[in-house]
């Protein structure tokens, strides 16, 4: 049986760990949860390191438990947040738990074995259990002191909302998740995030004084990029696992732009890749930077995970296409969504097919017809096909009296190119 703990260290995935953990763990095959946050219907990236600290937990040996929190996500958790969050109903929990289900079956194998995974909704035992019941067999057991004692409750009680009732709750309610897990499916670890440790612990102290159980916790360093900026965040907003919200074009290009800081820490915590395997490329990198070897494979290794080979493979042929080392053929194969996101940003000018064939050359197509987006005069256009410098859908424009009879990707778009790095697309209506 693997080490599960030796293999976090190594990969720097171990903020805190509960004196006795890993006795427990090399004692015999382990229950552990964590507890994942249903609010949409896609984790996103920033779920990752919980993902990959099961996967290795699953490797080890042991059977990792996803918690997905249909009670919990209608209370909402304090920890880290400055405000209380909306509350979810039940149908969206419900819609939010399948989509989950199917990303974590990409990650973890569920199976009926000894090691296989299990997803647990805690709306499951909390939806018959009585308010009075609740704080006459739980709450008793945790001091008022105690919970208070906690950073989450802390902070939020100095800012300047305050904090609910609700919310002060959230620790009691999780601590009773670990509770029933160890009660019910013989779960004696809780893993998560360091913001979650005050949360974990309070599981522990329930089950040592109400059932005098012993139980056990391991968290995870919050992850921070070099530049000070938040880790799984783009303009656009968060980088998802599902491909609908975020394409494997736009997911390839987070990890391939990660500073060489960043995918030194990166490469160990979201690839599987061995110490060995790792250590060789951090050498390869160190010698020629510019190569950015370790981008590449970090790149590589989690798209195929997240997406699949097929849409790694798309995404380095999309990357190619707009690094100039590509041809038509490449840009004809890209489906809609890949070419808008490789495309997504750069100017755009709609025409009707009517205006197309009425251009009659592509040096008015380019001008007039796209109404000087592209170039401000027919001269200006001229002189540049000349010079060799213009192409639609990667193909070279030998002469300015060229016809446009092109075909359109995907029967509604032309990529114009000018020089090296300006891109138009020219949507045809």
């Amino acid at each position: 049986m693997a080490n599960f703990i030796e293999e976090l260290k190594w990969r720097g995935m171990i903020h805190d760990i509960m004196p006795g953990t890993e006795e427990q763990l090399s004692k015999e095959i382990t229950a552990g949860y964590i507890g994942f946050d249903p609010t949409a219907d896609s984790l996103h990236i920033g779920s990752l390191v919980q993902i990959m600290t099961l996967v290795h937990f699953q490797k080890a040996g042991h059977k990792p438990i996803a918690l997905v929190g249909g009670a919990t996500g209608m209370v909402g958790d304090p920890s880290g947040k400055s405000a209380e969050r909306n509350l979810l109903t039940q149908p969206e929990i419900e819609t939010n738990l399948n989509g989950i289900k199917k990303q974590l079956s990409k990650f973890l194998d569920f199976n009926d074995s000894e090691t296989g995974a299990e997803m647990v909704n805690n709306y499951d035992w909390f939806k018959n259990l009585n308010f009075l019941d609740f704080i006459r067999d739980i709450g008793k057991h945790i001091t008022v002191n105690y919970m208070m004692s906690k950073d989450s409750v802390k902070k939020r009680l100095e800012g300047e909302s305050g904090m609910s009732f609700t919310e002060f709750s959230y620790q009691l309610v999780q601590g009773y998740d670990f509770y029933w897990l160890y009660k019910n499916k013989n779960c004696k670890l809780q893993l998560g995030g360091s913001d979650q440790w005050g949360n974990i612990v309070t599981g522990t102290e329930l089950i040592r004084r109400k059932d005098s159980g012993e139980a056990f916790a391991v968290t995870t360093p919050l992850i921070k990029k070099a530049d000070g900026t938040k880790f799984g965040k783009t303009e656009g907003g968060n980088v998802w696992l599902d491909p609908e919200r975020t394409s494997s074009y736009e997911f390839y290009q987070y990890w391939l732009n990660a500073s060489d800081v960043d995918a030194a820490n990166y490469i160990r915590i979201f690839t599987l890749l061995s110490k060995e395997e790792i250590e060789v490329l951090e050498k390869e990198h160190a010698e020629a930077p510019h190569l950015r070897k370790l981008q590449e494979a970090l790149a590589k290794d989690i798209t195929i995970r997240v997406h699949s080979e097929r849409d790694y493979e798309s995404a380095v042929k999309a990357s190619q296409i707009l690094f100039g080392k590509s041809t038509t053929e490449d840009l004809v194969n890209l489906d809609e969504k890949t070419f808008l996101s490789v495309f997504k940003g750069v100017p755009q000018a709609n025409i009707t097919k009517a205006d197309l064939e009425k251009s009659g050359d592509v040096t008015t197509l380019l001008s007039e017809s796209t109404g000087g987006i592209i170039f401000k005069s027919k001269g200006e256009a001229r002189k540049m096909i000349q010079g060799g410098g213009v192409s639609i859908n990667k193909t070279k424009i030998i002469s300015p009296n060229d016809g446009v009879n092109f075909n359109l990707l995907q029967g509604k778009y032309l990529l114009a190119q000018k020089g090296k790095k300006n891109y138009y697309i020219i949507h045809v209506n």
